[in-house]
């Protein structure tokens, strides 16, 4: 099953574009999950989310409803005597998962986590630290894009997270590999102007998808599909919509190459 969604749903800037003028944010995600099947929840890298937030979340959705949750900070970009932040962060999760609307952690580290002996050891531990929660992983340095990754990653079950982004030197290439049993894709545009240079971190993702460009990816979305058991295609790109544009775009030429496409 492949699973389209984007990054995020509760932006002011999507009045208009996407939402009716007038929506209050507390009616966004009711409104989202009308059309798209899963979300990631991007919050929870900033503040360290709890149950009852959860819990309310996924009573504003629909039965079979998909949420990845981001892992916070503390587990990805601020790792020193972070044991506990992990119970905290699994507890969290524990209404989604009762729902049957968990569909995994995403962790992205940041460039700064290269691909050195320690922080390896760094990827098992937090394995050990989740159990037997589904993972997926983003890099965000492209030292990390060889076998001995890949190996490592299908060791530990995570899922290896692909990435469409400005080719500069150090960031991750398009590479597409099934790790785990979940395959995950992030569309962040490719606004090479604005990647480095920006006032606001959003100018970044300032970017709309052609058709041309989207269906460079359709047979290789179909080929990661094939080797896990549900693929999920994240548009990042969320600066005025932009996001639900091509996240409609790219759902329909997948199905035109599979049934199996929500």
């Amino acid at each position: 099953m492949i699973i389209v969604g984007t990054a995020g749903y509760s932006y002011e800037d999507w009045i208009g574009p996407v939402y009716p003028e007038g929506t209050d944010k507390k009616e966004m995600l009711a409104l989202y999950a009308r059309e798209f099947a899963f979300t990631e929840v991007n919050s929870s890298y900033y503040r360290m989310p709890n149950r009852f937030m959860f819990y309310h979340m996924q009573e504003k959705t629909p039965a079979g409803f998909q949420f990845v949750i981001k892992a916070h900070k503390r587990l990805t970009h601020e790792r020193e005597g972070n044991e506990e932040r992990f119970s905290e962060f699994v507890q969290a999760l524990e209404p989604l998962v009762e729902a049957g609307k968990f569909g995994c952690v995403l962790a992205q580290f940041p460039s700064s986590f290269r691909c050195r002996d320690e922080n390896r050891d760094y990827l098992r531990e937090f394995r050990e630290r989740l159990k037997d929660i589904p993972v997926v992983v983003e890099f965000r340095h492209q030292e990390w894009i060889n076998e001995d990754t890949f190996d490592l990653l299908e060791d530990e079950d995570f899922g290896f997270v692909c990435v469409d982004e400005p080719q500069f030197k150090t960031l991750v290439p398009p590479t597409v590999r099934a790790t785990g049993h979940i395959g995950y894709v992030r569309f962040h545009g490719r606004n090479y102007q604005k990647w480095w240079q920006h006032k606001e971190t959003h100018e970044r993702y300032d970017y709309l998808y052609s058709e041309i460009e989207l269906q460079e990816w359709v047979p290789k979305i179909a080929k990661l599909a094939e080797k896990t058991e549900k693929t999920f295609v994240s548009m990042n790109n969320h600066y005025r919509g932009q996001a639900v544009i091509n996240g409609r775009m790219l759902r329909s030429l997948l199905m035109t190459e599979r049934e199996d496409v929500v």
